[in-house]
């Protein structure tokens, strides 16, 4: 596939990943919780949980479940939206190294996501994205990525199509072949890489997209006793989307604070974090993409 880096590459840098070093306790890993658990290190781990590849804060796709409040235009989408997100992910196999938190991880994951105009006496259901994946993820000291293959459907509400002038509504599906490489420095941690689409309905939807971004996660924390540990982060996302004859770019940013546990036991407990958000560009929600949207809010996401 263009653009990509080769599959032989992505096979070598993968294998590597068992053979690298890093600390699990000061790691970027740790911070965002894709560290893996004692139990989980060493050779075969048959049905992992959690992944060895961080999720994407400000994604608004990212494959985490959420709940938001979002503040748009009329003449765009709605004025008041609750955008809902579930999501989750099933390892099907873990293999690594027994000491660090290096390991090539293979499984299946799916979300839908769902916007509703709550500003409607029976909140009209806007638009539903329906996505399943093949995620293969790895890595390898402060090196991880994520490449998958995945299907996306998108479907308007009932309630939207029984409006007197409501949009039109269109078959609305493709598949993505998608790669992301991530790099952590020390607070820091960059992304970038890209997806190409085929199986296209309509076959005038974008046909690629180049993904970048950024996140903070400080060290600093703060500490209520047994209850959780808060942390501040901050976050960028941007896709530049080539939409047939014109290149349309989307920013996603979000800020606020994680809460994790003090202490990680056996088992990688689940987190959860309130985010300021803002959005500009083309819409991420499918039966609208073509509408260029500007929406601010807060969220509520959290790990299944």
């Amino acid at each position: 596939m263009r653009r990509f880096i080769p599959i032989g590459l992505v096979l070598v840098v993968s294998a590597a990943a068992a053979a690298q070093d890093t600390n699990a306790v000061e790691s970027y890993a740790s911070r965002c919780g894709a560290v893996v658990s004692a139990s989980d290190r060493g050779g075969w781990a048959p049905l992992p949980r959690g992944d060895v590849f961080c999720p994407l804060i400000a994604d608004p796709k990212g494959m985490h479940s959420s709940v938001s409040y979002q503040r748009g235009r009329e003449k765009d989408l709605a004025n008041d939206i609750a955008a809902v997100a579930i999501a989750d992910q099933f390892g099907f196999f873990r293999t690594g190294s027994g000491r660090t938190d290096n390991a090539v991880q293979l499984g299946v994951a799916g979300a839908v996501f769902a916007q509703f105009d709550i500003g409607t006496a029976s909140y009209d259901l806007l638009n539903a994205d329906y996505l399943i994946a093949l995620p293969l993820t790895f890595r390898a000291g402060w090196l991880s990525g994520r490449f998958r293959v995945y299907h996306q459907s998108s479907h308007l509400g009932d309630e939207l199509l029984l409006r007197p002038n409501p949009p039109k509504r269109e078959n609305l599906s493709f598949e993505s072949l998608d790669g992301l490489l991530s790099a952590d420095v020390g607070p820091l941690r960059i992304y970038g890489g890209g997806e190409e689409f085929f199986g296209r309905d309509s076959s005038d939807l974008p046909n690629f997209l180049i993904h970048s971004g950024a996140e903070l996660r400080p060290r600093a924390a703060v500490r209520f006793g047994t209850l959780g540990l808060a942390r501040l982060v901050a976050a960028v996302d941007v896709k530049n989307v080539n939409d047939t004859t014109v290149w349309r770019t989307g920013v996603s940013a979000r800020a606020g604070f994680e809460i994790s546990r003090p202490r990680e036991g056996a088992v990688n407990g689940r987190r959860w974090g309130l985010y300021a958000q803002y959005y500009t560009g083309p819409s991420p929600y499918g039966q609208f993409l073509r509408n260029d949207v500007r929406l601010v809010g807060l969220g509520f996401d959290f790990s299944m």
